[in-house]
């Protein structure tokens, strides 16, 4: 690659990331489906038509936003859950991980809060295929373990689902407390997380 093309390049980037963190402060008081494409090229000093050039539209735009939000999590959840087994520290470590998050970044847990059942299609299934993958990466950590034994592969992805809903579940408290009722927000996340590991260890007793 050429001197010139790679400064192209990270122009492309740096501009393409710029329409994002626009965007993404827009939707602080708006849904995607009422952001005005206009709106958002206007934060940024380009003229509509060049936004075409990064993305196909306002859904493809918010397509990318879920990406930036929950694809930097993929591994991460899966690596606490193997590392720390069915523990204390798992539970500490896994509502930490979200809390982290969420403060880091609270407009992209907004975002994906709002249009996890927003009026954007492809948003939505964008978000739906992101937790179905992580559902599917607790599934196969869980599924190595010796508490695991004898479970169906339906068993496990159902277990896999129960721990994202409840990672989806604390982000949105965790947001509605704010920094004030963050404790008990965490809190509370911890004994519901104790509840479905509890349940877990009976499940085979079940008829």
């Amino acid at each position: 690659m050429s001197h010139t093309t790679g400064v192209r390049q990270a122009q492309k980037l740096k501009t393409r990331q710029a329409l994002l963190d626009a965007a993404l402060e827009l939707l602080e008081h708006q849904s995607l489906s009422s952001l005005g494409l206009r709106e958002v090229t206007r934060a940024v000093g380009m003229t509509p038509t060049a936004f075409y050039r990064h993305f196909d539209g306002t859904a493809d735009l918010g397509v990318a936003l879920v990406e930036e939000t929950l694809g930097s999590l993929h591994g991460m959840i899966g690596t606490i859950l193997a590392d720390t087994g069915d523990s204390e520290e798992r539970l500490d470590r896994s509502v930490g991980l979200i809390a982290r998050h969420v403060t880091a970044q609270p407009a992209h847990f907004r975002f994906i809060s709002r249009e996890q059942h927003g009026g954007v299609r492809p948003v939505r299934e964008a978000i739906a295929a992101q937790l179905r993958g992580f559902a599917e990466e607790v599934a196969h950590v869980l599924g190595a373990e010796p508490g695991s034994a004898g479970w169906e592969r339906d068993d496990l992805l159902m277990l896999g689902g129960l721990y994202v809903d409840h990672m989806v579940l604390t982000a949105s408290a965790l947001l509605d407390a704010g920094p004030e009722g963050e404790q008990e927000a965490v809190r509370v996340a911890r004994r519901r997380l104790r509840l479905v590991t509890l349940g877990r260890s009976h499940w085979l007793e079940g008829p």
